[in-house]
């Protein structure tokens, strides 16, 4: 039982799905008033680069042999989808989140970027950092600092964020996906890109 509790929490909160609740919290947060159409817009952009099209490039990976599985399970799997996914984050920054338009979102993004550039170049060295931590540190990082800009109590959010950071990492552990360097490691190629750009946008 235990054993698909935690298999479960690895596929709830899965990284692919860490950049659009990004965008959500951000739009379910925020006081600044923003036309239903361009929410819609955005989130409809972002879901489909983000979610959709990484599906359907995993399937082609996996067609043409690029990748066994979905965990990604050496480091030389990581490298094509990381790349691939480095290319999506550039192209959303040029063309759905700009700086003038939504600065939270852009620098948000332009974080994941940097996790993602760092990422591949672990990767490329043979380490595989743990991308679920990397994705959920990102995400913290992100939602405690609109807190911040916004002036928000959102506790609550923060302690549970904490303890779903922890079962993703016990998950990771259990699963033996990742080892105690692995998971540290992708903490802080999360959470430090995000803390360093609140310079430019906090």
């Amino acid at each position: 039982m235990i054993h698909y509790l935690l298999k479960s929490i690895s596929y709830i909160f899965h990284p692919l799905l860490m950049p659009l609740l990004g965008v959500i919290f951000y739009f379910s947060k925020t006081p600044r008033f923003i036309p239903l159409p361009v929410i819609k817009a955005k989130l409809f952009s972002v879901t489909i680069l983000t979610i959709i099209l990484p599906i359907l490039l995993y399937f082609l990976l996996k067609t043409i042999k690029k990748v066994e599985s979905l965990e990604l399970k050496t480091s030389k799997e990581r490298i094509t989808p990381l790349i691939l996914n480095v290319l999506i984050m550039v192209l959303i920054l040029k063309r759905v989140l700009s700086y003038d338009e939504i600065p939270e979102l852009y620098y948000f993004y332009l974080g994941i970027l940097f996790s993602t550039l760092t990422c591949l170049f672990l990767a490329i060295l043979k380490f595989r950092a743990s991308i679920h931590m990397i994705g959920s540190a990102g995400f913290f990082m992100f939602a405690v600092a609109l807190s911040i800009h916004f002036k928000i109590n959102i506790n609550g959010t923060i302690a549970l964020m904490c303890i779903i950071m922890g079962g993703i990492a016990t998950s990771r552990l259990h699963l033996k996906a990742h080892n105690n360097a692995e998971l540290l490691v992708g903490f802080f190629v999360g959470l430090v890109p995000q803390l360093v750009l609140l310079n430019y946008w906090l």
